[in-house]
């Protein structure tokens, strides 16, 4: 008989823990190799987990709703398998492992952008001698800090001092985005808070101060209890608790509003020519290759000409430096059957023809609805299209993707009688219209730029020709 150790798998390069959302089998029970074993959440998908061999579950070391680091022992599995004497059993990845390894790089500043920039990850080391860790102790112990808050961190130029002083109310005081979300939230406006790690809630009431040395803050708590809280629910009301998909999606938003000044310039295009190629076309064109011809490509292919002319739509900022991407990864925002929205990413967009793009729309589009997109189907986006005119809106103004710098939004299609400029002189014909919206951040991108690419994308879409 032999042990084998099941571990919880890297999911992509900025995604460092995973949580356990159920288990298909319990202790005891027989498992085949690669038969799903449980599903895990991260803050991108949800995924599942199959068993890396055939035989019995031994142990769970993890329970449902659990965070678990990526690499650390999830469960044991016995198998039939006899252990080879002398066999060399490597460890693994544990959390008090990694709290104790040595950090990789010593920069003069404590946060270090890694290579994987476009997927916001943020690792965070310091210049201390080896074998300590900044990023994972407060002073009194281990702690360690997700890429997530370490990234929010960074954007809002809290040193690690300062992030150390947050007290946490993940798993073992560990910071949560909501933690550090409130805490920048009331810095802005000039307050701290006072934690009571005992009830698990973080409770706003005035400037920080430090714990004394029974653990108690010398702020008032006086409302804190109640602070942005309901006392009474009064009248005939359905109460619905948000899913977790929905909690992070509020957690996203919130943070880009809070991270980016936003500003949104608005255009309008003469989409008739497009229109009706496409519904001459669609048709011959789903026989011909086998998928269908939405606008969506199209629309795609119109951005990703004027991004080639405006590069600095497709950049990042991070602290006082614009990155700005050579790879034009375009974000679709997709929404689901539960209402839900998530923005699987079409890599290198700029490499596929307009079959291609259809065929990468269509795929990508289809594996979102049914829960199939895999981690790194939604990591490294640089500019985001959403289309909120399937819903009938003429036009929105649509919430950044960060750490994107802008994100465009289509609005629906309606005929409308215009003026048309002919050489014999003006005329009124029915015209089909289009009201397009982005939305930037005025931290880069001046009205004139966010200006001149959106008239750029109306012109390529109203000068569109097959």
């Amino acid at each position: 008989m032999a042990i084998v150790d099941l571990l919880m798998p890297k999911m992509g390069e900025s995604i460092m823990e995973a949580t356990i959302l159920k288990w298909h089998k319990q202790p005891g029970d027989s498992v085949r190799q690669d038969e799903t074993l449980l599903d895990i959440a991260t803050d991108k998908v949800d995924s599942e987990v199959p068993s890396t061999a055939a035989g019995t579950l031994e142990e769970i070391l993890f329970q449902v709703n659990e965070v678990v680091p990526v690499g650390a022992v999830i469960a044991r599995i016995k198998t039939d398998v006899t252990e080879p004497a002398g066999e060399t059993k490597y460890p693994q990845v544990t959390p008090e492992r990694e709290k104790n390894a040595a950090p990789e790089e010593k920069p003069d500043s404590p946060y270090v952008y890694s290579a994987n920039q476009e997927s916001g990850s943020v690792h965070q080391t310091s210049s201390s001698p080896a074998g300590s860790d900044v990023s994972k102790t407060n002073g009194n112990g281990a702690r360690f800090y997700s890429p997530l808050v370490l990234n929010i961190a960074g954007n809002e130029g809290i040193p690690v001092t300062e992030l150390e002083k947050i007290p946490g109310t993940g798993n073992e005081g560990r910071v949560t985005k909501k933690d550090i979300l409130q805490y920048v939230s009331q810095k802005k406006e000039g307050n701290g808070f006072h934690s009571s790690r005992a009830s698990g809630q973080t409770d706003f009431t005035g400037p920080y101060e430090e714990p004394t040395a029974s653990g108690a803050s010398s702020a008032s708590a006086t409302g804190s209890a109640e602070a942005g809280q309901f006392n009474s629910i009064s009248g005939n009301v359905e109460i619905q608790e948000m899913d977790r998909m929905r909690k992070l999606i509020a957690e996203h938003m919130v943070r880009s509003k809070q991270t980016s000044p936003h500003v949104t310039s608005f255009s309008e295009a003469d989409v008739t020519n497009l229109v009706l190629w496409r519904e001459k076309e669609k048709a011959a064109f789903e026989k011909r290759e086998g998928t269908k011809l939405t606008l969506t490509p199209l629309f795609i292919e119109a951005v990703v000409k004027c991004i080639k002319k405006f590069p600095l739509i497709n950049s990042s900022l991070q602290g006082d430096k614009i990155i700005i991407r050579k790879n034009i990864h375009i974000g679709m925002a997709t929404a689901l059957p539960s209402g839900s929205l998530i923005v699987p990413v079409i890599k290198n967009a700029d490499n596929f023809n307009r079959v291609g793009l259809a065929r990468q729309v269509n795929e990508l589009a289809s594996q979102a609805r049914n829960n199939k997109l895999k981690p790194e189907d939604i990591q490294d986006g640089t500019f985001t299209i959403t289309n909120v005119g399937v819903f009938g809106s003429l036009m929105g103004t649509p919430i950044i993707n960060q750490p994107q710098v802008a994100i465009l939004a289509v609005g629906a299609i309606k005929k409308r009688p215009v003026v048309i400029e002919t050489e014999q002189g003006d005329a009124i014909g029915i015209r089909h219209m289009m009201y397009l919206s982005m939305s930037y951040d005025h931290r880069i991108i001046d009205g004139s730029l966010g200006a001149s690419f959106l008239s750029a994308v109306a012109a390529e879409l109203e000068g569109f020709s097959a």
